[in-house]
């Protein structure tokens, strides 16, 4: 609260509809001074279109607005601009990133705020002529990065930069506005590792001593727990809780969020342990893969047919380099079989056409067409890789498209993923991030593959859909027979969906566990060093 007893933010009676969605029906709650507001909620709760009408996003005034009323400090407000929030000390860090990739880290989180040197020119022809200082350009961005406590190299340019060490980006630029009151932390650090994330949290608790407030927006719900004053639950476009979250457990906002018990993972039926004796479907020798943020030095690892196979360690350990550089994302080199056969290194397409399919842990840079409908997004793929959801006219000399069998396609894996939207017409940016996670697996899906490398699935989905999308993994490599390996920061995720877990500690395989070993024995290899 400010001295005067009044909060710094209150959301009155706001609602918004969406592409013809009612996504928002009377929400209030009210943020304090140096506040740390958790808000949770399944994928599609409305947590993200909540934060855009609080920020002015353009997309909310290009949808016909909102109803309700907004107060900052006890004063009605309404953002037209993104501008407008910034100007009142609010800030935020989008769930999917606004960086400039060709510019340098320093360089976007200091945009349209660069110290500048007086000029004798621009003494004569006006500030245009100033030059920036770059010299205070890189202490005001070092000091940003030191706030966070993790460090990320301020000269490298964002094209070139790792998923995690985008995301730090984009928070060191809010922590370097010195006007800030409120910061909007919309799922940060779902591509963080733990020792990050925990970073991060440390870093949350320092600005709300300094008087800071933080909307925390998480599906690490242990994480609301650890840094959070109160617990906002919203489902299905209502506030259904506002608590403190002192006395507040993680089974009770999962219930809150879904409106009935999840089993936790320690009650997740084991994994049926498969035939140890199946063939070697893919041999990896000596891999090196040359890929910012990443450690792949010298990796060899025999994966068995029809087996979900996970790959765990630390980050830039390279477990997220693997199916990157085989897939030909990145410079790579060694050797790798397939089905008895090499596959060239550094060719995408000659990977796909050997029935490998990837579903990348960076679903806007790599897995989607965004502006393209749900159909398109699903069997583009096939279409352009096997000739699938094709019609020849005049004995082949025309191709027309499949539309039934499209639409088909799609509906089967909307339905099987429960993927929420309008309609398999409706466009993939329209989705929120969890959903489009889904689609980029039923693109995968689509392909019907005999192997599949799916990096991060689970990343930023709520904790509802996360076991609806490990069941669709484990019912695909069941019924179709399809090997999966499943890159993944979450061990817990691993060991309730794999048979086997190698994990990756300085750009090398330490070691290949069972699932049902101990997280001790997990955990020793993680933090070895292969010699």
């Amino acid at each position: 609260m400010t001295d005067n007893g009044t909060p710094l933010l209150q959301m009155r009676n706001i609602k918004k509809d969406f592409f013809g969605n009612q996504v928002l029906t009377d929400i209030n709650f009210t943020l304090g001074a140096g506040q740390v507001l958790g808000l949770c909620g399944e994928n599609g709760a409305g947590k993200s279109t909540l934060m855009k009408i609080l920020f002015g996003m353009d997309v909310i005034r290009e949808t016909g607005g909102y109803s309700g009323e907004i107060l900052i400090d006890g004063k009605p407000v309404a953002f037209h601009t993104p501008f407008d929030a910034l100007t009142a000390g609010i800030g935020m860090v989008h769930q999917e990133f606004s960086l400039i990739p060709g510019f340098t880290a320093t360089e976007n989180i200091l945009l349209d705020r660069e110290p500048q040197k007086k000029t004798i020119l621009a003494e004569v022809f006006g500030d245009r002529l100033n030059t920036l200082d770059y010299k205070e350009m890189d202490r005001r961005a070092a000091a940003a990065i030191q706030k966070m406590g993790v460090a990320i190299d301020p000269n490298m340019t964002i094209s070139s930069m790792p998923v995690g060490h985008k995301q730090f980006t984009e928070i060191a630029r809010e922590l370097s506005k010195d006007q800030l009151k409120l910061l909007i932390l919309d799922e940060p650090t779902a591509v963080l590792t733990e020792k990050e994330a925990e970073a991060l949290l440390e870093s949350i608790r320092n600005m709300a001593a300094q008087g800071i407030s933080i909307i925390f927006i998480t599906h690490r719900l242990h994480e609301i727990l650890a840094v959070c004053d109160k617990v906002v639950v919203m489902r299905d476009g209502y506030v259904v809780q506002d608590v403190p979250a002192a006395g507040t457990s993680v089974e009770d906002i999962t219930r809150w969020m879904v409106g009935r018990d999840v089993q936790s993972s320690s009650a997740q039926t084991a994994v049926q342990i498969k035939n140890t004796s199946a063939k070697t479907i893919m041999s990896i020798q000596h891999l090196w893969v040359d890929m910012p943020g990443e450690t792949v030095r010298n990796v060899s690892l025999d994966i068995r047919e029809g087996e979900i196979l996970g790959i765990g360690g630390l980050a830039g350990q390279g477990k997220l380099g693997i199916p990157n550089g085989i897939m030909g994302l990145y410079e790579a080199g060694g050797t790798v079989e397939f089905d008895g056969k090499k596959i060239p290194l550094n060719s995408p397409r000659k990977c796909l056409d050997a029935s490998l399919a990837f579903v990348s842990e960076d679903r806007r840079e790599v897995g989607l067409l965004l502006d393209e409908s749900l159909e398109w997004n699903v069997a583009f793929p096939a279409m352009q890789i096997q000739n699938k959801f094709l019609k020849n006219l005049l004995g082949g000399l025309i191709k027309w498209r499949d539309e039934k069998g499209i639409r088909s396609v799609t509906q089967k894996y909307i339905d099987q993923l429960q993927i929420k939207c309008t309609s398999s017409k409706q466009k993939a940016k329209e989705l929120s991030g969890g959903n489009q996670q889904k689609v980029c697996l039923a693109k995968a899906f689509a392909l019907e593959p005999k192997f599949l490398f799916v990096s991060e699935p689970t990343r930023g989905i709520d904790v509802g859909a996360k076991a609806l999308v490990l069941e669709a993994l484990k019912q695909f490599n069941r019924d179709s027979g399809v090997t999966v390996v499943m890159i993944s920061s979450e061990l817990e995720e691993l060991r309730q969906t794999c048979d086997r877990i190698a994990i990756i500690s300085g750009g090398r395989v330490a070691g290949i566990l069972p699932a049902a070993a101990s997280s001790e024995e997990f955990g020793m290899l993680m933090v070895s060093q292969v010699k």
